[in-house]
């Protein structure tokens, strides 16, 4: 590893940037914690990887010798433990969580059957192929449609009722995508720190929370903490440590979850958990660290300061 754990990080390459359909969400976020770490004192690099630059990311680091590598890539290839699994072999530190966790996460079939092991509740879900998605209804509406390992809402469909028809998925969707039993109610969300889950945030939209209601400003309202009952409450933060825990998350997550209000709380369930969370202007983990009292250079210090303590 370059460097000796007890040392004060003084350098960091912030990585963004990168080949997957969240390319722009990344850069956004990328460049706003490279900001976050100069107000805190680091000497910041940012490295902005282009769709096919993956090959030439070594030598870059090499070049750089930074005391910390902070991954702020999304999607396939940045949270899905590829770049990960790179920087082990380089001998790099780097935050968020390591190569098995970020597979996890991002593969949502196994994240369930993680969650599951450990009885948290998830809603029934299957792998179908996409050409007999669009030929048929492969389980009763109401169900959702998505790929199995993209984030922010990428690809997403809702199917509310049988005289809806098949959605008619779009060319660029996996072969086999995930089927999902469609989870009514509110949209609440935890983010986990370390050990520490620091608050619960209702999201409420005019539609689904999709990508641009994520990441455009005013396209959701975020309400923190969330005006819901304190079992609820309570249950939400236990729920996001132990998904945390089952995935073996370090770092910084976030767990979504969908809460039916007419069924108590029978009627919280998990989404998935998001092992290298949005870190932009309208992002969610940001929101809650400042609820909390830890402000965004602060939180961008303590996940460079993680990474230094544990890799």
């Amino acid at each position: 590893m370059a460097g000796e754990s007890s040392r004060t990080a003084h350098t960091v390459a912030v990585l963004m940037g990168g080949p997957s359909v969240e390319r722009e969400v990344s850069l956004s976020s990328g460049r706003e914690c490279a900001n976050a770490l100069r107000v805190a004192g680091y000497q910041v690099t940012e490295v902005i990887l282009g769709p096919d630059e993956g090959a030439t990311l070594p030598g870059r680091l090499a070049e750089l010798c930074p005391d910390v590598v902070f991954n702020a890539l999304h999607g396939r290839r940045g949270e899905d433990g590829c770049v990960q699994g790179l920087l082990e072999w380089l001998g790099h530190r780097y935050t968020h969580s390591g190569v098995l966790a970020s597979a996890l996460a991002m593969d949502k079939t196994r994240a369930k059957q993680a969650y599951q092991a450990v009885g948290l509740p998830v809603v029934p879900s299957v792998i179908a192929a996409a050409d007999d998605v669009r030929a048929g209804h492969v389980m009763p509406p109401p169900y959702v449609v998505k790929p199995n390992d993209e984030g922010s809402s990428v690809g997403v469909y809702i199917v509310h009722d049988m005289g809806d028809g098949p959605p008619q998925l779009s060319a660029d969707m996996p072969e086999r995508v995930m089927v999902e039993a469609y989870a009514p109610g509110r949209e609440l969300t935890t983010t986990v720190l370390g050990d520490r889950a620091l608050g619960v945030t209702e999201i409420i939209t005019d539609g689904w929370y999709d990508y641009d209601a994520k990441y455009t400003t005013g396209g959701s309202r975020h309400v923190i903490p969330a005006d819901i009952p304190a079992d609820i409450t309570a249950a939400c933060l236990d729920y996001a440590v132990r998904a945390h825990r089952a995935l073996g998350c370090e770092g910084v997550s976030r767990t979504d979850f969908r809460w039916d209000d007419t069924r108590g709380l029978a009627g919280l369930v998990l989404l998935e958990t998001n092992t290298q969370p949005g870190m932009t202007p309208t992002s969610l983990a940001p929101e809650q660290a400042a609820h909390a009292g830890m402000d965004f250079p602060a939180l961008c210090r303590w996940i460079v300061e993680d990474a230094l303590c544990r890799n």
